[in-house]
């Protein structure tokens, strides 16, 4: 188990509302446009980090989370399983108070390091789908 209740509404709730999106691009198709659009209207603030560095959503692009001069609060990782665990050890490295694995993005080595670090973390699950159930 790998989002238990308790932290995903922690999370989404009280650990605070600039999320680094990792993965993030203009790329409409892709989940991470929609998913920040919904953060977004639930009143968090989306911080693009893609080597591309764009200006997604109105809001300015990085190209490395070590790149972004403001604290992050929630570190969404879009990329894929394989390149998840690199992304979580620099969440922690820059100060973040959790990780959020999008759902498929799975890395049980990650997830264990990433919570003994004392993060909150949840796996293989999507922000957007839990927002709105906390009511």
């Amino acid at each position: 188990m790998y989002a238990d209740a308790e932290t995903i509404r922690r999370i989404l709730t009280s650990t605070g509302d600039t999320w680094a999106m990792v993965g993030l691009s203009n790329n409409r198709s892709r989940a991470a446009y929609g998913v920040a659009d919904v953060l977004q209207r639930y009143g968090k603030r989306i911080v693009p980090v893609h080597p591309k560095a764009e200006t997604v959503h109105g809001e300015q692009g990085y190209a490395t989370l070590a790149d972004i001069p403001f604290a992050i609060d929630v570190v969404d990782v879009f990329v894929n399983s394989g390149l998840a665990g690199p992304v979580a050890d620099e969440a922690a490295a820059i100060g973040a108070k959790a990780v959020w694995f999008q759902l498929g993005v799975i890395d049980e080595d990650a997830y264990e390091r990433t919570r003994a670090g004392g993060l909150d973390m949840v796996m293989d699950r999507c922000p957007a789908i839990e927002i709105p159930r906390l009511g």
